[in-house]
């Protein structure tokens, strides 16, 4: 019989983790290994003009690539070019006394029109929360707006909040609530600066953003990523904000690169909408990027918030939290529904960052009744899940994407859940043994840069999942 006609043949010193073998040569037919093994053999997989030969003999050891699941490289090595990346373990009176006004200095030093950081831990904060009026005293002609470590609050000066029509200069409230979010209120009756989940999404996206993250900007951010990733042996990254700006910029940079030959990993890029949008109109947009999709840059994605994050209050949990809240809910399970049916129907998957147990039913619902199957919809970090929708999710062939580095907990961190949660919730994370038993696919990610200063590269990451511990803490496994 003849030998299949591979589409691709890689010679050179390749490390196979078969046995953990050095072999000479693979081959690759319609994107699967079909031999590998000594360099004779593969050469029957050869025929002119049809099979790619590449020849890295000499030239150093050949070995798997590693994929990041879901990251925020374009903000994380994007924001000390435009603004100020902080260490996660800075106190209030640190961030008010040195970190903000480094910022200003920067901002009015560059003529920027926007101020922008990322990396305060609530933790740290939440007893001694900053107010506006504190970041007005720094600076009240620049709007202001400075996102935790994960990404999911903020805090914001007066002038943010005008231009956001949440309030006038004189203090009078014009907007109280922000559909999935929260807007925190002094004694005063105004807003304290303080945001919380879409509140801060929707602040955010009256900044100059166009301004913030340009395509040349987005460009050159690009290529320090390509520097990082393929120095960390990761040929692929999914990037949960293509649109954190709400703008096309890092659609247009990544298709300009790749055009150009300038992009060497592939690029998942995901189109987010937010609940306080026009589903309609912004699922129109989603479609509208697919211009950009190219050879390394892959654009079929449509990104959702279901909830926050459970570990700070946010997580949309049952039973309740131990004060009685439940958390927050950014959408409705028909709404969920609706946007998953037509996005498949259109080709699109779904990426939807849900953590508490309740937000993933309501996830796995919509995916079961609006989804189609082959389009592995996918739920994305996971912090709980009810024990009925494991074996829905893997018959539905529903997936997760899993922060390995999550699997571990700082003492702090441990003590604050065993205090919020009820039951034995606290200590029941992250079920990864849960999904390999029930046959649910799992994929990892690093979410960089959400817990500034864990590990990115894909063997820290590997080290966590198998010790449960971060060699940078001293929390129980």
């Amino acid at each position: 019989m003849k030998n299949i006609v591979a589409d691709l043949v890689v010679y050179g010193k390749i490390f196979t983790s078969e046995d953990n073998k050095i072999v000479e040569a693979f081959a690759v037919k319609d994107g699967k290994y079909v031999y590998v093994g000594d360099k004779s053999g593969a050469e029957s997989f050869i025929e002119e003009g049809k099979t790619e030969v590449i020849d890295y003999t000499g030239k150093g050891l050949v070995m798997p690539g590693c994929g990041n699941g879901h990251a925020h490289y374009s903000i994380g090595i994007g924001i000390p070019k435009f603004g100020t990346r902080m260490d996660r373990e800075i106190t209030p009176e640190k961030f008010l006394a040195e970190i903000i006004p480094a910022a200003v200095k920067k901002a009015r030093e560059t003529g920027a029109t926007s101020i922008f950081g990322f990396g305060w831990k609530f933790l740290i904060f939440e007893n001694n929360m900053p107010t506006r009026q504190q970041l007005d005293a720094i600076c009240s002609d620049i709007p202001m707006y400075i996102a935790d470590e994960e990404g999911h609050k903020a805090l914001v000066n007066t002038l943010a909040l005008v231009n956001a029509g949440i309030m006038t200069a004189d203090g009078t409230v014009l907007k109280k609530e922000v559909r999935g979010g929260e807007i925190a209120f002094g004694s005063d009756g105004t807003p304290t600066g303080f945001l919380k989940e879409q509140a801060g999404t929707y602040t955010r996206s009256f900044l100059d953003n166009d301004n913030l993250f340009s395509v040349d900007l987005a460009k050159e951010t690009l290529q320090d990523i390509q520097k990082l990733l393929l120095s960390e042996g990761y040929t692929m990254y999914l990037d949960g904000w293509g649109n954190y700006f709400y703008n096309e910029s890092y659609f247009k940079a990544a298709n300009q690169m790749d055009k150009a030959g300038d992009l060497h990993f592939v690029l998942g890029l995901t189109y987010e909408l937010e609940s306080w949008m026009d589903i309609d109109k912004n699922l129109e947009k989603s479609l509208e990027v697919q211009k950009y999709a190219s050879e390394r840059v892959k654009t079929n994605w449509v990104k959702l918030f279901m909830d926050g994050t459970v570990e700070t209050g946010t997580g949309f949990i049952e039973p309740l939290y131990r004060d009685g809240h439940q958390g927050i809910a950014n959408w409705e399970e028909d709404e969920v529904t609706y946007i998953t049916r037509k996005s498949n129907a259109k080709g699109l998957s779904m990426h939807i960052h849900t953590m508490g147990n309740k937000a993933v039913n309501r996830v796995v619902n919509a995916f079961v009744n609006g989804g189609k199957d082959e389009m592995r919809n996918t739920l994305v970090h996971v912090y709980g899940v009810m024990p009925s929708d494991y074996k829905r999710m893997a018959d539905r062939n529903i997936y997760v994407t899993e922060g390995m580095i999550w699997h571990h907990n700082s003492d702090d961190v441990r003590a604050y859940l065993m205090e919020r949660l009820p039951g034995d919730m606290g200590e029941e994370g992250y079920p990864m043994k849960s999904y390999f038993d029930n046959g649910v696919n799992v994929t990892s990610h690093s979410d960089f840069p959400a817990l500034t200063g864990s590990p990115d590269d894909p063997f820290g990451i590997i080290e966590i999942a198998i010790t449960g511990q971060c060699y940078m803490e001293n929390g129980k496994p």
